[in-house]
């Protein structure tokens, strides 16, 4: 028996009104963590971000400076943020747990983002940005251009230097880290793999020497004097090393799980074609 036109309409109304309205993209953001301010400064529409936090201004930890003087900053306190009437707070796991609950009681929707520990990972970090700000076809676009420059760093490389991440206290990078993983895709092998620090952890400077890398890899020191930092200048650590095997790396390309993350395997790539360039002369 033929389906009645009558039949068929009462059916699409039904299912049109049982389904859920797409969400409106929110108009009012605001963001409240290093990593979430970039992101959202690469995919926000023009006027939909209204604050970063004050972290986006420090040059050492936030690639994107001259961006953020666009916007105001804030200290990442809930009366401060309540007072800006957002519709969407963006925030980290490990923001201030006091802020977030804070919002969410008075009603403010607040989004949190796990920290990234991978290369991998970055594509869908943008995704989800992209899915709560309304701009899904930005981020594809954003995740593409990744995908296809981070192939470009997957040639054939002749050899794999040995090399270590040395930062403040001594503390290490394993290859299950962002870090790490940098390393990686620049073409080095980590010695703090073989040395059982695969998630990362303080290496005693002595453990260090004996191994022995090709290369250490420190981060830039903060201005004044830190007892913190004073390992990476050990006398003991410079004699194993030379200008050609030392690196240094800003925090700002190695910390947040964005496309900036392709500048510091740039960078350790061209350090490791000098070390295997010169160990061919």
């Amino acid at each position: 028996m033929p389906v009645s036109r009558t039949l068929i309409l009462s059916v699409l109304l039904g299912a049109l009104c049982g389904a859920p309205l797409m969400a409106e993209a929110p108009r009012r953001v605001v963001s409240m963590n290093l990593c979430t301010d970039q992101l959202a400064m690469l995919l926000a529409a023009p006027g939909q971000l209204l604050s970063v936090s004050s972290l986006a201004s420090d040059p050492r930890s936030s690639a994107m400076v001259e961006a953020a003087k666009a916007y105001p900053l804030n200290q990442g306190l809930a009366e401060e943020i309540y007072l800006m009437q957002p519709d969407l707070v963006l925030a980290g796991s490990f923001t201030s747990r006091a802020t977030v609950a804070m919002l969410q009681r008075l009603g403010v929707r607040v989004e949190l983002f796990d920290p990234t520990y991978g290369l991998d990972q970055i594509p869908g970090q943008i995704r989800r940005m992209g899915a709560v700000l309304g701009r899904e076809d930005a981020a594809q676009a954003m995740i593409d251009g990744y995908e296809a420059d981070l192939a470009a760093f997957q040639d054939q490389v002749a050899r794999s230097p040995r090399a270590a991440i040395y930062a403040a206290n001594g503390y290490t990078e394993g290859d299950r880290s962002l870090s790490g993983q940098i390393l990686i895709a620049a073409g080095f092998a980590n010695v703090a793999q073989e040395a059982g620090y695969a998630d990362g952890g303080f290496m005693p400077l002595e453990q260090l020497v004996m191994l022995a890398p090709e290369a250490v890899i420190t981060s830039r020191p903060y201005p004044g004097n830190s007892r913190a930092e004073e390992v990476m200048l050990h006398p003991a650590l410079l004699a194993t090393q030379d200008d050609l095997a030392h690196g240094t790396f800003s925090d700002r390309d190695w910390v947040c799980g964005t496309p900036f993350v392709l500048r510091a395997v740039a960078e350790m790539a061209e350090l490791r074609r000098r070390l295997t360039t010169e160990g061919t002369r």
